[in-house]
C-alpha cells in the first residue's frame, strides 16, 4: 500500500508527495532528508 501525503511548511507553503513508508519519510522530512523544499522550509514542534 502506498500513501499521498501534504505536508504544511512553515512559511505556509504546502509540499506533496507519495511514498509506501510514511513514518520513514516525515521523519526524512523532519531531519532535512526530505525534498529541498520542505529542508528550506522545517518547522520545529
Amino acid at each position: 500500500m502506498g500513501y499521498v501525503y501534504i505536508l504544511q511548511c512553515s512559511d505556509g507553503s504546502y509540499y506533496t508527495g507519495s511514498t509506501k513508508d510514511l513514518d520513514r519519510r516525515l521523519l526524512e522530512h523532519q531531519n532535512s532528508y526530505g525534498a529541498r523544499h520542505t529542508a528550506k522550509r522545517l518547522r520545529y514542534l
